[in-house]
């Protein structure tokens, strides 16, 4: 069997040394020119995306290129403590959720991927495939072509392969939110090292963590129409006294942060609604090309990484394409879901007006109890995935 992999972000890579590890072959396609250049900020790998990339022997690489962040503290814009929850539950040997610059994920996967022999080829950006029923031709907008026997999507949100296997599918939905961040040294903020801070601010959300470096990692999310950039649109530089008016009101000292920081480029949060179709005949969509969650929870990584196995577990136990799709969705389906509904109900607290500011202030230390303990996050954090 020939598998052929569209795109080369974080699913595409794991979902080929997977593949290889059942004795499967796969090549990636990547429409970009270098899938790690200038993409995003940073973001977390949970513990049971660890435990997904150790079974594939790929977890430390990504462990020494991020930094251990175990705990989440919560806090209102006026310095009121909602609650403690932890990032992620450590696993049997100690490992805890990491925090990871986007590019730099995107080079270990990659460069993992290249050492083990598996072709990528960029610059191949997918318009459109062929499935004749044993086998399929994909079509790239360069007029080249390839063919193999199952095609694998695995192009993110915003899926060309989805538009293709079904132009019907629902669209992404805007959360209502941009998303920016950066790094700085000696930020200047108080926290343990390794603790994130999350503080739901009264007009944006701020987030940030400390690194034994003493550097500070930030976030920021800023209720905005979609569309609704600062001119000129693609300056980073136009978002600053922005970022700096919407914390100015709160109790946490970012301006001085904010005014000296590197801040990577505002990306509007998209999730994607339950899709009625995830596979059709020898095609199907992966990871956010399927189940796009917001970064709220941090486990769009982690999915991704259990999406790889599950299928590649699939592929080798039923080799009929259509059997070994249905028994995907079927093992995945009802988990990545409950995640994309986690993540949206975390992210519409950030964007609370002002009547909802004062509900959620008085509600999250319950929430935090009742459905983010770490006994009640077992479901989310303690979830296996293997080969066999």
């Amino acid at each position: 069997m020939k598998v052929l992999i569209i795109g080369c972000g974080i699913g595409g890579p794991l979902t080929a040394m997977a593949l290889q590890r059942v004795g499967i072959d796969a090549e990636i396609y990547e429409a970009y020119g270098d899938s790690a250049v200038g993409v995003g900020s940073f973001l977390n790998v949970a513990s049971n995306g660890l435990d997904a990339l150790r079974v594939l022997d790929a977890h430390k690489a990504v462990m020494a290129a991020g930094i251990p962040t175990p705990q989440m503290v919560m806090w209102n814009g006026n310095g009121k403590r909602l609650g403690e929850v932890p990032n992620g539950m450590a696993l049997d040997d100690g490992t805890v959720s990491h925090t990871i610059q986007r590019s730099d994920l995107y080079r270990v996967v990659r460069d993992t991927a290249l050492a083990r022999d598996i072709p990528i080829t960029f610059g191949k950006r997918l318009v459109s495939f062929d499935d004749t029923g044993t086998g399929v031709t994909a079509h790239f907008e360069d007029g080249t072509s390839a063919r193999g026997d199952v095609l694998v999507a695995a192009d993110g949100v915003h899926s060309r392969t989805r538009q293709v296997l079904d132009p019907g599918a629902p669209a992404p939905r805007y959360s209502g939110l941009y998303s920016l961040g950066g790094l700085v040294k000696d930020g200047g903020l108080p926290g343990e090292v390794g603790v994130y801070h999350m503080i739901f601010g009264k007009r944006a959300f701020f987030g940030y963590t400390v690194a034994q470096s003493g550097d500070t990692w930030w976030f920021a999310n800023l209720p905005r129409a979609l569309g609704d950039v600062p001119a000129p649109a693609k300056s980073v530089e136009a978002w600053r006294p922005l970022l700096v008016e919407a914390f100015a009101d709160d109790f946490i000292a970012a301006s001085d942060l904010l005014t000296r920081t590197r801040i990577d480029p505002a990306v509007p949060i998209y999730d994607l609604p339950p899709l009625p179709l995830w596979h059709r005949g020898r095609v199907i969509l992966t990871g956010d090309a399927a189940h796009a969650t917001s970064p709220s929870a941090g486990q769009g990584a982690s999915m991704a990484a259990e999406d790889a196995i599950v299928l590649a577990r699939c592929l080798s136990t039923e080799r009929d394409p259509g059997r070994a799709f249905t028994a995907f969705e079927r093992a995945r389906r009802e988990r990545v879901e409950r995640v994309v509904a986690y993540s949206r109900q975390i992210s519409n607290n950030k964007a609370a007006g002002p009547v909802g500011r004062v509900l959620r202030d008085l509600m999250m230390p319950f929430f935090l109890k009742r459905t983010a303990s770490q006994t009640n996050l077992t479901w989310l954090f303690h979830h296996h995935v293997d080969l066999v």
